[in-house]
């Protein structure tokens, strides 16, 4: 009997832990996901039809507006807003079982910019978190703070990591921090912008690298590639890898345009970029640091992220249509039009690619190259530019509603009832 108990409380811990680890990396964790592609882990199969009564676990009220997507951590649920009335800056914490606030840490109050683009918020980066720690971007007073929280959203420590005051297109800040070993790290894109890293665990500086003149609202994002650890990031008319250990420059080639907001995508040693203003551009280019663009074309996913996946490149552009291109050779396998102006960016999960345009609407699609195969259409309120979140089988999806001239924003918890 004696043996037995033994054996339940060693499969009991087995479990535990087995199960802990799959959560943990189930877990959304930064912006574009637990690849940093867009990518949602193996085996994740969210619904593919909803509607504000079908297949709703729950719908929670978010104050004040923000185009963050939210983040999941264990049982939390994370995003950031702001609040144009009072000009607080803060992030909020939800219960990832039932949508009820957690907790609320308000970050700064005062100092947003003047004038932004009528797409931008001032909480537009998407917070990252290591799973012990949470890291969110806000600007404000004409600089970008990085704050780090633990999840029960006491403040940890906070710096300000250098200006943002863009003088000719003052569209407001966009790029979202990613991790990468023990460090955070940010870009500020603007004529006398940077990208730099900071220590996790109490905010130092690790390295820094000026990027002039560089008018962006593109994410920086590390990958390991040909045998090296890429810090990717488009814009200024270049496609520019540095090293994500100490910011070194690794390879630069012209190309794409000057302004983009996408974040760079990869697949068999090949890397992709899109953009933008005042260009139209899409790219492949072998990220060897031998410059060799593999193949261009003259479509552009401005405001959003693409999709690499299954030797096929997936994009959805401003005006609403979806594409897919062969990754090796660039030959388009397919168009289709979904209607309506896109900003959010496609995520992947289950063999379904999942895009929201501007009005709430939200579309599911087949990622099969043979043919354009629009799954269902699906709609949540009427506004849609934070980009949806994928993990445990279910959609975390930012939106909201104008009534009667008020407008207010839900964060909705989408999976099979």
């Amino acid at each position: 009997m004696r043996n037995i108990h033994a054996w339940i409380g060693c499969l009991m811990i087995t479990l535990t832990f087995t199960f802990g680890v799959m959560s943990a990396k189930a877990d959304w964790l930064q912006w574009r996901g637990p690849n940093g592609n867009g990518v949602a882990a193996d085996g994740e199969k969210p619904p593919t039809f909803w509607s504000p009564t079908k297949n709703v676990i729950w719908k929670s009220p978010v104050p004040g507006r923000g185009h963050s997507s939210p983040i999941v951590v264990g049982d939390r649920v994370i995003l950031t807003t702001a609040d144009e009335g009072t000009q607080e800056q803060s992030v909020h914490c939800f219960n990832r079982k039932t949508g009820k606030p957690m907790w609320k840490l308000a970050v700064s109050r005062g100092g947003f910019h003047k004038k932004i683009h009528n797409k931008n918020t001032h909480a537009s980066p998407t917070p990252a978190s290591d799973g012990k720690l949470i890291y969110a971007l806000f600007p404000h007073h004409g600089d970008v703070q990085l704050i780090a929280l633990d999840l029960d959203g006491n403040s940890q420590w906070q710096i300000n990591v250098g200006g943002y005051k863009p003088q000719k297109y003052t569209f407001g800040y966009a790029a979202s921090p990613t991790l990468f070993k023990d460090m955070v790290i940010v870009a500020s894109e603007y004529e006398q912008g940077f990208i730099a890293a900071f220590d996790k665990s109490n905010g130092k500086e690790r390295w820094r690298v000026p990027r002039v003149n560089n008018i962006s609202w593109s994410s920086p994002i590390v990958k390991h590639i040909a045998g090296k650890d890429q810090l990717l990031i488009t814009g200024a008319d270049k496609f520019n890898s540095y090293d994500a250990n100490d910011g070194k420059l690794l390879w630069s080639v012209p190309c794409i345009t000057r302004a983009t907001c996408g974040t760079a995508v990869w697949d068999n040693g090949v890397v992709f970029g899109s953009g933008g203003y005042p260009k139209s551009e899409t790219v492949a280019i072998k990220a060897d640091g031998s410059g060799k663009i593999v193949w261009r074309n003259r479509e552009k996913a401005y405001e959003q992220s693409m999709l690499a996946h299954d030797d096929h490149l997936y994009a959805v552009t401003d005006r609403g249509f979806a594409f897919c291109w062969n990754a090796a050779t660039g030959k388009e396998m397919w168009k289709g039009r979904l209607g309506g102006a896109v900003s959010a960016s496609p995520i992947l999960a289950g063999g379904h690619i999942y895009a929201t345009n501007e009005r709430g609407n939200q579309f599911v699609i087949k990622a099969d190259p043979a043919k354009f195969q629009l799954v269902a259409q699906n709609q949540l309120g009427t506004e849609g530019f934070a980009t949806p979140t994928i993990t445990g089988h279910q959609l975390f999806i930012r939106t909201a509603t104008t009534t009667a001239g008020k407008r207010q924003e839900w964060l909705y918890c989408i999976g099979e009832q």
